[in-house]
């Protein structure tokens, strides 16, 4: 069982958020990290995960921030989108919902990484943790959203 350096009287809202805080890739169910399904959760803070190419007193202040929402950006369609999304349209991802239009089929792949991103994941394979590009399912006519963290 993963233990919480938080404390315990917590919302489960707030438990969710810590778990996927600490657990990184883990939170998707990728084992990114070796050795988290069999020991628990090692890591007390999420300084201890690097975010590329920041200085340390920027790594501080991504963290103070709290991710409120992801946005879904068209950044390029091609072909004739049967939803009809073009480029520069956007949708909000909350803890509460979808703000916004998007075609069910493009949600639905995209949010496990949407998720992930809203509980402040870091994906090691990106060279900025606070954007993702997530493509369409529809290869005969693509569209590319761009996630980007909203922090307030």
């Amino acid at each position: 069982m993963c233990q919480f350096s938080a404390g315990v009287d917590q919302s489960p809202a707030k438990d969710r958020r810590e778990f996927c805080r600490l657990s990184g890739s883990a939170a998707l169910g990728v084992m990114a990290f070796s050795g988290i399904a069999a020991m628990g959760c090692e890591r007390d803070t999420a300084e201890s995960i690097p975010i590329k190419g920041a200085k340390d007193e920027e790594r501080g202040n991504a963290m103070a921030e709290k991710i409120t929402a992801v946005t879904a950006r068209v950044i390029s369609q091609k072909g004739t989108c049967g939803f009809g999304h073009k480029v520069g349209d956007t949708a909000k991802i909350t803890e509460a919902g979808v703000e916004g239009r998007i075609c069910i089929h493009a949600l639905y792949s995209m949010f496990p990484a949407a998720f992930a991103m809203l509980y402040d994941v870091k994906f090691p394979w990106l060279s900025d943790t606070d954007k993702k590009t997530h493509p369409c399912t529809d290869a005969q006519n693509p569209v590319v959203f761009e996630l980007t963290k909203v922090r307030t």
